[in-house]
C-alpha cells in the first residue's frame, strides 16, 4: 500500500503534540497518591491487568500480524499499540459499563509507569522478523541501511509523555477545581484528536480509505475486540468478580492511542512513520465505536450485580465496616454468594 510521504503536515504535528500534552495533563489530574496506594492494596486485580495488558495484547497483536500477513510497518504499529498502557478513555468506559473505576484507574496508573520498562522490551522482542523484512525492502529500494527499532527514542517519548501526567498530579494537589476541569477536558480532547486526524486524512488523502487493504481494517478493529474478549474471560477464569471483569476487559482492549501517536511521530522516520500512523488512526477510530457497543452490553448485563454491590457498600457506610448484609436464600447468583460486595468490603466475604 502506497502512502503519501507525509501523512500529517508540520503544523498538524505541532497541534497534535499540544493536544497530546493536554490529554496527558488531564490524565494526571485524575490521579492521586491514593490511586498508587490502591495498586498495592489490590495486587490481584492489577496483576491480572498487567498480564492482560503486557502479556495477552502484545501476543494477540503479533499473532494477528503473522496470520494476516501485514506489511512490516503495519505489523510494528499493531504490536506497538498492543503493548500501550491504558488511559483516561478506558476509565470513562469502565464507569459507564458499571465496572470498577478504582481498579481501572489503578491499572492505568500501573501500566503507564511499567510501560517505560515493558514497551521497549516487548517491541524489540516481537518485531525482530518484521524489522529484518523492512531492512530487506529498503535494500531492494536502493537504501543501504538496516532498519532498527529506535529503543532510546521510544523511552524518551514515553518520558516526555509522562511529564504532563506528573504536572497534572501536582495540579490536582494544588488546585482540585482546575484539576477537575483539566480531567474533563482530556476526555473531550481525546475525541477531538481522533476526529481531527480522520478529517484531515480524509480531506487530503481520501483515497487511502479505499486503498487500505482489508487485512489492515481487520487488524485495527480486531485487536480491540480481542482485548475485550480475552481480558474478560481471563479475569473470569482466575475468579475475579463481575465489576472487576468488566473493568479489566475494557482496560485491556482500550489502549492509550495518543501515546502511540507521540511515539510514532517522535521515534520513527518516513516512509515507515506514515504507515504506522495510519494504522494507529484506524485503531483509534474503531476502538471508540466498539467500546461503546461493549459498554452498552456490559451496562445491561451488570445491572443486578452493580445494584448488589452498591447496596452492600451503603450498608457498611451506614452500619459500620464490620456489618454483614444478609440476602434471602437463592436471591444471589453463584458468582455473588461468597461476596456480594465483590471484594470491596472485607466484612461481606462469606
Amino acid at each position: 500500500m502506497e502512502l503519501p510521504d507525509q501523512l500529517l503536515y508540520t503544523h498538524d504535528q505541532a497541534l497534535l503534540g499540544l493536544m497530546i500534552a493536554l490529554i496527558m495533563l488531564g490524565m494526571g489530574a485524575s490521579l492521586t497518591v491514593n490511586d498508587f496506594r490502591a495498586v498495592a492494596r489490590n495486587p490481584k486485580g492489577v496483576l491480572t491487568g498487567f498480564l492482560s495488558q503486557f502479556g495477552l495484547m502484545p501476543l494477540i497483536a503479533l499473532g494477528m500480524s503473522i496470520v494476516l500477513k501485514l506489511h512490516p510497518a503495519f505489523a510494528i504499529s499493531l504490536i506497538l499499540i498492543g503493548c500501550l498502557p491504558g488511559g483516561t478513555t478506558s476509565n470513562m468506559f469502565a464507569y459507564f459499563s458499571r465496572g470498577s473505576v478504582a481498579l481501572s484507574i489503578s491499572m492505568t496508573t500501573a501500566s503507564t509507569l511499567l510501560a517505560l520498562i515493558m514497551m521497549p522490551i516487548i517491541i524489540n522482542l516481537y518485531t525482530v522478523g518484521f524489522t529484518a523484512q523492512l531492512s530487506a525492502d529498503l535494500r531492494v529500494g536502493g537504501v543501504e541501511t538496516e532498519f532498527v527499532i529506535p529503543t532510546g527514542n521510544i523511552i524518551s517519548s514515553l518520558v516526555l509523555v509522562l511529564l504532563p501526567v506528573i504536572l497534572g498530579m501536582i495540579l490536582r494537589r494544588k488546585s482540585p477545581g482546575w484539576a477537575k476541569t483539566a480531567e474533563d477536558t482530556a476526555g473531550f480532547l481525546a475525541v477531538v484528536v481522533i476526529l481531527y486526524l480522520i478529517v484531515t486524512a480524509f480531506l487530503r488523502h481520501g483515497d487511502l480509505f479505499i486503498k487500505t487493504p482489508k487485512e489492515v481494517y481487520i487488524a485495527s478493529i480486531g485487536l480491540g475486540l480481542a482485548g475485550f474478549f480475552f481480558g474478560y474471560w481471563f479475569s473470569r477464569l482466575i475468579g475475579m468478580k463481575p465489576i472487576f471483569q468488566r473493568a479489566i476487559s475494557l482496560e485491556t482492549g482500550i489502549q492509550n492511542t495518543p501515546v502511540a501517536f507521540a511515539i510514532i511521530l517522535l521515534s520513527f522516520n518516513e516512509p515507515v512513520q506514515s504507515q504506522m500512523l495510519w494504522l494507529a488512526i484506524l485503531y483509534a477510530t474503531f476502538i471508540v465505536m466498539t467500546s461503546s457497543v461493549i459498554t452498552l452490553y456490559f451496562r445491561k448485563k451488570g445491572r443486578f450485580d452493580w445494584n448488589v454491590f452498591k447496596n452492600t457498600q451503603i450498608h457498611n457506610r451506614l452500619f459500620g465496616k464490620d456489618y454483614v448484609t444478609h440476602y434471602p436464600d437463592g436471591y444471589l447468583p453463584n458468582r455473588l454468594v461468597s461476596d456480594p460486595s465483590q471484594g470491596t468490603q472485607p466484612a461481606q466475604k462469606r
